[in-house]
């Protein structure tokens, strides 16, 4: 056999191989990446081999690979007869099959209720990788005589690669689900690849194995058209298109997001996005932006036809699903595309032929981002049950257990300044047992936060309702880290304890800007002009967290980075030698410091305005007598910028005084033309660091200053700090300089949640007590004494519920100025009345005394009271003359 070729070979089922099915009229498989494939197939009743498929068999896909002479079944060509239709007026006796893959089998395996199902009669993982939850439910089917021959090379720790499951879920699945139901949700969030070979299940972490990269290297895997691709139908379609979005969250949170780049020929087109459980923007923007990529623009199909008797390339020998190639895209361009199906053919004529169905970068980004919301706000949140339970006889004492499995994954967005901020999503086991292992119905669940810093006091995020077990959260700063617990609270009120606290570095922005556009190159008067339009290769606008755009030269011996933009405009080259090409490559920086592709290049070289022979030679600096052209001799206007090199008037050539008293208008002043420098134009005042980041801007126009860094009122002795790392990764002042080396200065910093946190200095750093206000949003506030001798602290809490909490000791005595008095007066056997002063004279309301007595032995019938009080004490009458102490308690009211 000379080239590449299919053949279709019969198996028992779960059993050994049977023998070739060469009599097909016509073979059709499509095998794609994620999903279970089929195969569909005519076959003559008197043709070879026709006796095989007259009762359930499987049948597997082999190709032929000229270039080692032998037949591979190809991963995920394993085919079970389940279909069958046909005639018996056809003279031929012609029957048709539709077999679907091997995987499909997994529908057949379903999920039963057990003794391990939650109160709410679902089976919960917690914590658990995706090979723990298939590998479980695979293994439970097989016990009970399902799944006989099917194998898997996964386990509960590592996937078909052997590399470590990268993610764990905590999630809830009802009873009856099937096991391939739960596979596709695992691929849907974004948690795994999977295929077949022969009858083993494989399963990868996701965009890993099955997510190979041959567009580059040296060798890359590109299909040509006319010589691999032989047909090149695209589809298009507007239908989903959506220019603004508006998200409907959990109460009044709201949201309205709009893509500039959307194509909009007949106006606005606008989304709406109803998402319960959501309160926070941070979320909500991730919502939105997945929507707008997916709805941003025209969707369009790409389907790439190919002769394989032509072809250089051919599948699974070169490429299989999921892998990136480059091959012909929507306009004809060679684009990096990512194999999403292959489809082999064979007609009735015997001609082997296939089509290859091709994502491209944009669409393969909003399926990622369509994955990241789907494991935000799907899958882990249980719904409620119908079932009534007698009520309790009275208040039930008992503590629910702490809740189990409690994960935080985090992801990055884009905040309406552009500035990268964190997203949190936490997600943990419902709880339905006491601490004793009684069951106990749950009203509820508290997530706390903090910093994740050693003895830093926890904060309360938010409450939800039973069975509600997952949370969003935003703002975070990113590469901050931040630690999280939860704990259940019983229908009578009562609160469990903690779980284990998770502790997770929020994720940074790994979204590089997209391919600058092409450099606009020009030349003049012996320089290179260098322009950027300030767009993407494809048109569209830089996204809002750009930073600046690096230029790159390349002479001949390799580029070199030698100027950045900040935005549209243009930068000028000098001293470049006449007719030597000097190529220039744009890149493009956000904030967070992630590179764009490097853009398409561009050529140019400067040309001499005369003959080569009289270059340099026609006027000379040297010829010209000293003062000979001074400025009485200049007509206005005669010598304007562009007739100046550029950098040609530099500070050594002005004189000292040369333009004192005079006023420059209209120029730029800057100290280096590359960064760091600090700049003076019309727009204001800027400066910039040396990685090109903007730190300083004042505008001319507002007056409005913006400076990234830090303030300081002093170099030395007490002064105040303003930075935006105070205290936790929090911003505010700082006031150091303090005596006696504390160890936590004066700080007063604000949180993404509206609290207002202050704090005095610590004479040793969370051991020796420091005085902390903490005023939060809502009305809610604390000030007293925290860390170091709890025996010793006093405070005052304020939880907004009206209600005041005092801590600490009231001290013995009553002054002038107390609110509260307290004291104990001893009294010997045989007194009836007595005097009791407070030490003091109160001009300022009435204190108002209130006592009671302690006796050392049971005395029956002994009453007592006060007669009568003034501003100074009170007089104290009882009616046994006993051995007592009098405990009185004085409230100074107006």
């Amino acid at each position: 056999m000379s080239g590449f070729d299919v053949r279709l070979m019969a198996y028992a089922p779960n059993g050994p191989r049977l023998g070739l099915l060469p009599g097909a009229t016509s073979v059709e498989v499509g095998i794609p990446l994620d999903d279970v494939g089929s195969l569909r197939l005519a076959y003559a009743a008197q043709a070879p081999g026709a006796e095989l498929l007259a009762a359930p068999v499987e049948v597997a896909v082999e190709t032929y690979d000229p270039t080692d002479d032998r037949w591979t079944e190809v991963d995920g060509a394993r085919f079970l007869r389940i279909k069958r239709s046909g005639n018996i007026t056809d003279p031929t006796g012609t029957r048709s099959f539709e077999l679907p893959a091997y995987a499909w089998l997994l529908r057949k395996a379903r999920l039963f209720p057990s003794v391990r199902d939650n109160a709410e009669g679902k089976r919960p993982f917690l914590s658990a990788t995706a090979g723990t939850i298939l590998a479980t439910l695979i293994a439970e089917a097989r016990a009970r005589g399902a799944l006989p021959g099917l194998a898997i090379d996964f386990t509960p720790s590592v996937d078909s690669a052997g590399q470590r499951w990268a993610k764990v879920l905590t999630i809830a699945y009802e009873p009856g689900i099937d096991v391939l139901a739960v596979l596709d949700n695992l691929a849907e969030q974004g948690v795994v690849d999977w295929t077949t070979s022969g009858r083993t299940l494989r399963v990868f972490n996701a965009d890993t194995a099955l997510a190979r990269n041959l567009a580059t290297g040296p060798y890359p895997v590109e299909l040509r058209l006319g010589r691999d691709v032989v047909d090149a139908p695209d589809t298009g379609t507007l239908e989903d298109l959506a220019s603004a979005v508006y998200v409907k969250g959990e109460g009044a949170a709201r949201l309205e997001l709009v893509n500039p780049d959307a194509p909009t020929p007949w106006g606005r087109f606008e989304g709406f996005i109803t998402q319960g459980g959501v309160r926070d923007e941070g979320t909500m923007r991730l919502l939105a932006e997945a929507e707008l990529g997916r709805t941003g623009r025209e969707r369009v199909q790409v389907t790439r036809g190919v002769d394989f008797t032509l072809a250089a390339r051919l599948p699974w020998r070169d490429y299989r699903p999921g892998d990136y190639v480059l091959a012909p895209g929507d306009t004809g361009a060679r684009s990096v595309l990512r194999v999403r199906q292959v489809t082999l053919t064979r007609d009735q004529a015997g001609t082997l032929g296939g089509n290859l169905v091709l994502n491209d970068r944009l669409i393969e980004r909003d399926l990622r981002l369509a994955k990241r919301t789907a494991g935000i706000v799907g899958g882990s949140t249980a719904d409620g049950g119908s079932g009534a339970r007698p009520a309790p006889e009275g208040p039930d004492p008992r503590s629910p257990a702490a809740p189990a499995g409690l994960i935080v994954d985090t992801d990055a967005y884009l905040d309406s300044d552009g500035a990268a901020r964190g997203q949190v999503t936490a997600t943990w086991g419902t709880v339905g047992t006491a601490t004793d292992g009684t069951a106990i119905e749950v009203a509820g669940y508290e997530l706390y936060q903090r910093p994740n810093i050693v003895a830093l006091a926890w904060a309360k995020l938010t409450d939800t309702q039973h069975p509600d077990n997952t949370v969003t959260a935003s703002p975070y700063d990113v590469g901050t880290e931040w630690a999280f617990k939860v704990r259940a609270i019983s229908r009578a009120g009562v609160i469990g304890p903690w779980s284990n606290a998770y502790a997770v570095r929020i994720a940074a922005d790994a979204e590089a800007p997209p391919t600058p556009s092409t450099p606009i190159l020009s030349t003049r008067l012996g320089v290179i002009h260098v322009e950027w339009n300030g767009r993407g290769a494809a048109g569209e606008s830089m996204p809002p967290d750009f930073s600046h755009l690096d230029v790159s030269m390349d002479p001949g011996t390799g580029p070199t980075r030698i100027n950045q933009m900040e935005g549209a405009g243009s930068i000028v080259v000098t001293n470049q030698p006449y007719n030597s090409p000097r190529t220039f490559r744009f890149v493009a920086v956000d904030r967070s410091g992630n590179a764009s592709a490097v853009s398409a290049s561009a050529t140019i070289s400067t040309r001499p305005l005369v003959e080569g022979d009289v270059i340099g030679t026609v006027i000379r600096g040297d010829a010209i007598l000293a003062n000979s052209v001074t400025a009485d001799q200049l007509a206005a206007g005669a010598i304007t910028a562009s007739a100046i090199r550029a950098n040609a008037i530099t500070a050594d050539k002005i004189a000292a005084t040369a333009i004192d008293g005079k006023t420059i208008t209209g120029a730029t002043l800057r100290t280096a033309a590359t960064n760091p420098r600090v700049q003076l134009d019309a727009s204001g005042l800027q400066a910039w660091n040396s990685a090109g980041t903007r730190t300083v801007s004042i505008s001319a126009s507002t007056g409005a200053a913006d400076v990234a860094g830090t303030l300081r009122t002093g170099t030395s002795g007490v002064r105040a700090v303003v930075s935006s790392n105070v205290f936790g990764a929090y911003p505010g002042v700082v006031f150091q300089g303090m005596a006696g080396s504390p160890g936590f200065e004066p700080t007063v910093h604000g949180r993404e949640d509206g609290t207002l946190w202050s704090f005095s200095a610590e004479a040793v750093g969370n051991s020796s007590g420091r005085t902390d206000l903490i005023m939060r949003k809502g009305g809610s506030w604390f000030l007293g004494k925290q860390y170091g001798d709890v025996n010793t602290s006093a405070s005052l809490n304020a939880p907004g519920d009206g209600k005041l909490f005092i801590d600490g000791i009231l001290p013995r005595g009553m002054s002038s100025t107390r609110m509260l008095g307290f004291g104990v007066t001893h009294v010997n056997p045989g007194a009836y009345s007595i005097r009791i002063d407070f030490g003091s004279t109160i001009t300022e309301g009435a204190p108002v005394p209130h006592c009671t007595i302690v006796t050392g032995a049971p005395q029956d019938g002994v009453t007592w009271g006060v007669s009568r009080w003034d501003n100074r004490g009170f007089q104290f009458n009882w009616s046994k003359g006993a051995e007592i102490d009098i405990h009185w308690l004085i409230i100074r009211s107006a």
